[in-house]
């Protein structure tokens, strides 16, 4: 893996339904190759809901020339799967994979959940399996992540996953620059001095970003909330307010050198690229 000089911009994306979407992912993938992605990472849906579309996704990806890392989550998959995933990727030439938990399908018994139970058990996997064949990014939750008892616990499972042999991370979305600084801190402050990437979910619809923050635990300020509310159904307003409100956190987020941005483009370059074409490096 070549270093980087500079903060690294990555892009996420999630394997399309249908030839239609599939289409406009590679097209909008295509405007976004402006921002010169140090790689891009591909979702996978809950219990792998997605396995073969998130595969296809990777490939087309990689036939643009860029660098694209799998998602992998280990709830709901057994050893056995895990380890035919590996080598698959292994054999695709893919480099670098996000090591997750996952979600639990909804209507999945605890007994369910399959051989390996969090994220570290996962890192700690891969590495058995591939040695330093992959480059592995972790999740990072700045506010918490919704299922931990509390900042110092979560904590603890992020410095396992680290301590585990992760390469660098990915946090959840914030919207508050300063919850970020303060779990890089904090994490350094226990010994972890992997790069921690802040992750960017762009302001494109009221009630999907509600949704998507209620879900992950991710705070939406009140004075945003507040501007969203009133703005109601006019999405012109609330595209152009939520690019000048992530675009100075962004800013902020540059000036204060962190090791990059990952942005949650949801498939949509325009929203991902009015934050782009807003910041300093553009």
């Amino acid at each position: 893996m070549t270093s980087h000089a500079g903060p690294a911009f990555s892009l996420e994306f999630f394997p399309p339904r249908d030839a239609a979407a599939q289409a406009r992912l590679v097209d909008g993938a295509k405007q976004m190759l402006v921002i010169q992605p140090h790689y891009v990472s591909v979702t996978f849906g809950a219990g792998g809901s997605t396995r073969e579309g998130t595969l296809d996704t990777v490939r087309a990806l990689r036939d643009m020339g860029c660098d694209a890392a799998p998602h992998l989550s280990c709830i709901g998959a057994s050893q056995e799967d895990l380890r035919g995933l590996l080598q698959r990727y292994r054999q695709e030439g893919v480099r670098r994979i996000v090591a997750l938990r996952g979600d639990m399908p909804s209507g999945m018994g605890a007994d369910a959940a399959g051989a390996l139970r969090y994220a570290s058990d996962l890192v700690e996997f891969i590495r058995k399996e591939t040695g330093d064949w992959f480059h592995i990014e972790v999740a990072a939750y700045p506010e918490m992540h919704p299922q931990a008892a509390g900042p110092a616990q979560d904590l603890e499972h992020f410095v396992r996953k680290v301590r585990a042999g992760a390469n660098s991370a990915i946090t959840q979305y914030f919207f508050n620059a300063d919850a970020y600084f303060d779990f890089v801190d904090r994490a350094q402050a226990k010994g972890v001095n992997i790069p921690i990437v802040p992750g960017i979910m762009p302001i494109t619809n009221h009630t999907q970003l509600m949704r998507f923050s209620e879900m992950c635990g991710a705070e939406v300020p009140r004075w945003i909330r507040l501007r969203l509310a009133e703005m109601g159904d006019d999405k012109e307003s609330i595209r152009a307010f939520g690019a000048d409100v992530v675009t100075e956190m962004c800013q902020t987020l540059l000036d204060n050198d962190v090791p990059g941005l990952h942005f949650y483009t949801l498939n949509n370059a325009d929203a991902t690229l009015a934050i782009w074409d807003g910041l300093a490096v553009a």
